[in-house]
């Protein structure tokens, strides 16, 4: 057995003490050895196309974001406006198919089925889209099966056209102007001529193509009131339309409730503010659940509000039942 003098055998376990601390991971400046470790939040970065500008759509469009930030989500947005133009649309639903997106919101039919048609492998929610299953943007509302799922804006179109024969009893013609073409549109005119033969009206339809065309169609119809319907055209062009109300002392009956405050007379619908935010709660769980949009059912509003605009009905020479006032939310 080898011995060592009394300073050299100190000097050797020193030497090993310090290789032994050297082969030990390095601390943290500053860290605790028992403090907990804490990740930063995940920034996730969400596109967002929306076909047109007008009040409800900006809603649904703000009340999704509003979602997001109050689940305490730390997101950047890249929003694009088509401006009613569908090859704009599918330029936008290219860029952000290739772009580096956690999700993505498509606000209205159009810019829904323009952004499904190439975005196959991120999620994508939609919102104020009528009928999803007519538009083929989903398998069915309760099973969408694929990428896709959202929000349907589908409107009581029945009960609206009731309201006609409410603030106009004695009315026999209803003009509607809409979208050819756009899906939405065609299925609330289809509920919307049931409706008016149920009550004995005649609905006298007028086809545009743009928004620059709601003037001229306006100014076409001779009837007794005016249906816009949810046609993102029409309400983006809807100031040509009150216009035409006011001028010729009829009632305007419009498909949500932005309209009214902006100057139609009444409607029976949903919130798109509540909408948006009911659509952003979806992102939500898509985001931080994990939750997939092909087993996320189609969702709608279940609230629906009467509300009227007792100004317009002074511009439009309408005198206003005292039940239906009682029962509205009244604006303007």
């Amino acid at each position: 057995m080898l011995r060592f003098p009394a300073r050299v055998a100190i000097g050797i376990a020193a030497a090993v003490s310090i290789a032994l601390t050297g082969c030990a991971p390095a601390a943290t400046p500053g860290a605790s050895s028992d403090a907990p470790s804490s990740a930063a939040p995940r920034a996730y970065k969400i596109g967002i196309t929306q076909i047109v500008a007008h009040p409800s759509l900006d809603a649904a469009r703000e009340g999704f974001k509003k979602a997001l930030a109050d689940a305490g989500l730390e997101v950047t947005y890249d929003e694009q406006n088509a401006q009613g133009d569908q090859a704009t649309a599918t330029n936008i639903a290219n860029k952000f198919n290739s772009g580096d997106l956690d999700l993505i919101l498509a606000i209205a039919t159009p810019t829904a089925q323009a952004s499904a048609q190439v975005i196959t492998s991120k999620p994508l929610l939609f919102t104020a889209v009528t009928d999803p299953v007519a538009a083929q943007l989903v398998s069915s509302a309760e099973a969408p099966g694929g990428n896709v799922t959202g929000t349907s804006d589908m409107n009581p179109v029945a009960e609206q056209i009731a309201l006609v024969k409410r603030v106009a009893p004695n009315a026999k013609t209803v003009g509607v102007i809409y979208s050819s073409g756009e899906v939405n549109s065609e299925v609330q005119v289809k509920a919307a001529r049931e409706a008016a033969t149920d009550l004995g009206l005649t609905l006298v339809e007028k086809t545009i193509t743009a928004t620059g065309e709601v003037q001229q169609a306006a100014s076409a119809l001779d009837v007794d009131a005016i249906y816009v319907p949810t046609d993102n055209n029409v309400v983006a062009g809807l100031e040509a339309v009150i216009q035409v109300a006011e001028s010729r002392k009829i009632p305007l009956i419009a498909g949500e409730g932005d309209s009214v405050k902006k100057g139609a007379l009444v409607t029976y619908g949903i919130d798109y503010s509540k909408l948006g935010l009911q659509t952003g709660q979806m992102a939500v769980r898509i985001l931080t659940e994990g939750a997939k949009p092909a087993t996320m059912p189609v969702e709608t509003q279940k609230e629906l509000t009467l509300v009227v605009n007792k100004a317009a009905a002074a511009r439009m020479g309408v005198e206003l039942p005292a039940d239906l006032l009682a029962e509205a939310e009244v604006v303007g």
